[in-house]
C-alpha cells in the first residue's frame, strides 16, 4: 500500500480532471493530515449511533464519509469513537459536522476532516441510513467510489487512483 503522505490533491486533480472535488469548508482534525480509502456512508442528524456501529466494524482501510446535515449543534466524533476506528482498521473520517476531543484526536494515526469542532455529544436514538449515496459540499459521494484528502481538500474518483 502507498503511503498515505505520498497524497497531494492537486496533483491528483491535475493528472485526473475527472475526480470531483468538495467545496473547501473542511479542516483537518486527525493525526494524519493526508488519507485515501474506498468510501462507506452514513446519513444521520445528531445523532451518532450509526458512527459508532460502524467504527465498531471492521474499517479495512475505507474512509467513513458521514452526512451529519452540517449541523454545528453537537458533536458527532470523539476520541472514543476515533480510537476505536483507528482500532479497526478505519483510514479516516469525513465528517459533514462537528468533532470533538480535537487535541486527542490530532494525536491519533487516523485522517479525520470536520466542519468544526463542538464540545456538546450528540444524541443516541438508533436513527441514519448507512451505504447511501449522500450529497453535501457540492458533490454526491457513493458507497466504492474512492476518497482522497489532504491540507489542499477532499477529491473523489469513481475508482481507486495511481498515486505515483
Amino acid at each position: 500500500m502507498t503511503n498515505s503522505n505520498d497524497i497531494v490533491t492537486p496533483d491528483l486533480c491535475d493528472a485526473h480532471p475527472e475526480v470531483a472535488v468538495l467545496d473547501p469548508l473542511f479542516a483537518n482534525f486527525g493525526g494524519l493530515e493526508a488519507f485515501y480509502g474506498p468510501i462507506r456512508t452514513i446519513k444521520c442528524f445528531e445523532d451518532n449511533s450509526m458512527v459508532k456501529q460502524a467504527v465498531a466494524e471492521p474499517g479495512n482501510g475505507a474512509v467513513l464519509v458521514v452526512d451529519a446535515g452540517g449541523s454545528h449543534r453537537c458533536a458527532m466524533l470523539g476520541d472514543m469513537l476515533a480510537e476505536q476506528a483507528v482500532a479497526n482498521g478505519w483510514a479516516g473520517v469525513v465528517m459533514y459536522g462537528c468533532v470533538r476531543d480535537v487535541d486527542i484526536l490530532a494525536a491519533l494515526p487516523i485522517g479525520v476532516q470536520a466542519l468544526g469542532s463542538h464540545p456538546r455529544k450528540s444524541e443516541k436514538r438508533g436513527e441514519g441510513q448507512r451505504d447511501i449515496d449522500v450529497t453535501f459540499a457540492g458533490v454526491t459521494l457513493q458507497p466504492g467510489h474512492w476518497l482522497y484528502a489532504d491540507n489542499n481538500g477532499i477529491l473523489i474518483a469513481e475508482h481507486e487512483l495511481p498515486l505515483s
